[in-house]
C-alpha cells in the first residue's frame, strides 16, 4: 500500500462528512440519493498515491478505504486541492470535469446527482 500517512486537506471534509450523515439533513441524502460513491484523492497527481474516501449514501457511511460492497455507483478522482474547490463550492464540478481537475468512472447519472450541495457546508476549514 501506498505511504498515505501524508494528511491532505481533502481529509478534514471527509471527517464533516461522516459527521454531516448522522444529522437530519444527512439522512435527507441518503433517502434523496442512495448511491455509493468511491472518492480518490491523490496529492498532487490524479492516478499517483492516491487516498481513497467512500461516501455510502445508502447506508450513510463515510469511510477511508476502497469500497467493499461490490462496485460504486460511480468513482470520482480528483487531485487534494481540487476537491476541497468543489465541496466548498468555489469550483463548479462541470468545469472541472472539462478540465481534467476530475475523472470519472461508472454511472454518469449517478455522477450528475454528486454535487457540492451534498458536503456539508464548511463551518471553518
Amino acid at each position: 500500500m501506498a505511504d498515505n500517512s501524508s494528511q491532505l486537506k481533502s481529509d478534514a471534509i471527509f471527517e464533516q462528512m461522516k459527521l454531516h450523515l448522522t444529522t437530519d439533513a444527512g439522512k435527507a441524502l441518503i433517502k434523496n440519493i442512495g448511491l455509493v460513491y468511491q472518492i480518490n484523492i491523490a496529492p498532487k497527481k490524479i492516478g499517483f498515491n492516491e487516498k481513497v474516501y467512500v461516501v455510502d449514501l445508502k447506508k450513510g457511511d463515510c469511510k477511508e478505504g476502497p469500497y467493499e460492497g461490490g462496485k460504486p455507483d460511480a468513482t470520482f478522482s480528483f487531485k487534494d486541492d481540487d476537491f476541497v474547490k468543489i465541496a466548498t463550492g468555489k469550483m463548479n464540478p462541470q468545469i472541472a470535469f472539462m478540465r481534467g481537475a476530475m475523472k470519472i468512472k461508472g454511472s454518469i447519472s449517478a455522477a450528475q446527482k454528486f454535487t457540492p450541495d451534498i458536503f456539508p457546508k464548511p463551518s471553518k476549514m
